[in-house]
């Protein structure tokens, strides 16, 4: 199962109009650009994906379109996080019944949760389905830190299978693997998220990159991929240059402003982040539209 986990895995934005009810005929457009690239595996309904901004219902119609689209030629993941655990565990079930072949699940939260708490709401997700799921380590958004000892536990459970980890502050990803795998079984995938970095992730042996851009642009991404899965350091560090205007933006704008932006840019939609997140303002879009342009180059499959 976490052979499912592995590789390129793309992560595309959820159109929707304002009442938050999803545009099934472009989203279904942007999987089948993913699908015609051929990246490892599709990640839906994630934090690109705007999963906290849609109903249960629209989740499901997500989950529907991607999966007509796919027909089981790509790993699709499905986010299924929620505040409440019996919803968390509803939408586990939604996602199976509509198509998903994998789960990811974040430990969302107002009042910040105990390790605990975190190992219990898991292992009841985990156990609604049959489907295997991916920790979502996400310190930023959630608040919540997941110890050594707790990730342990929580790979001891059959279906969890793999972890979505933040790039490490110090950039150390070498050290943080030798620190988790041997602690791990060696099927459970460890990938990255932070564009920016998973290609040096990988490079140090890293499985998995959860990408926003592949999920707009993934021919670029999967040649970035590709490269350091060979590792060929050298080949990494030409065709990460120009992404370096991106990465730039990402960091200090947040990817899911600029990935709505260059996505409205490349005509592939008209919608907008979900209120209250604005849109780029017009200096910024210029600034993505010049990013774009670097990037050009990597668009024709080597």
């Amino acid at each position: 199962m976490a052979t499912r986990f592995k590789g390129l895995s793309a992560f595309p934005i959820t159109p929707a109009d304002e009442a938050g009810r999803v545009d099934v005929e472009t989203f279904s457009a942007l999987i089948a650009r993913l699908d015609a690239a051929a990246v490892d595996s599709v990640g839906i309904l994630g934090s690109t994906g705007i999963y906290m901004f849609l109903t249960r219902e629209e989740r499901r119609r997500a989950i529907e379109a991607a999966a007509a689209i796919l027909k089981g030629r790509r790993t699709l993941m499905a986010g299924v996080g929620a505040l409440r655990t019996d919803e968390a565990v509803a939408l586990a079930k939604d996602a199976e019944a509509a198509g998903a072949d994998a789960l990811l699940l974040a430990p969302v939260s107002y009042t910040p949760l105990t390790q605990e708490e975190a190992y219990h709401h898991f292992a009841a997700v985990a156990g609604a389905t049959a489907l295997p799921l991916a920790i979502y380590n996400n310190p930023t958004t959630t608040r919540f830190t997941f110890s050594d000892e707790l990730l342990v536990r929580l790979a001891y459970i059959p279906n969890i299978r793999a972890i979505k980890m933040p790039l490490p502050a110090d950039s150390d990803y070498a050290g943080e693997l030798a620190r988790l795998k041997p602690k791990l079984s060696d099927d459970f995938a460890i990938g990255y998220s932070g564009d920016w970095g998973c290609a040096e992730a990988t490079l140090a042996g890293g499985d998995t990159w959860y990408s926003v851009v592949a999920g707009l642009l993934p021919v670029p991404a999967l040649r970035l991929m590709r490269a350091a899965q060979g590792g060929n350091a050298e080949e990494v560090k030409s065709i990460d240059a120009a992404f370096q205007p991106l990465w730039a933006l990402f960091r200090e704008l947040g990817s899911i402003r600029v990935i709505y932006a260059a996505a409205n840019i490349l005509s592939l939609t008209v919608s907008e982040p979900p209120r209250p997140i604005l849109p780029l303002t017009s200096a910024e879009r210029q600034r993505v539209e010049e990013a774009l342009e670097a990037l050009s180059v990597l668009e024709t499959a080597p």
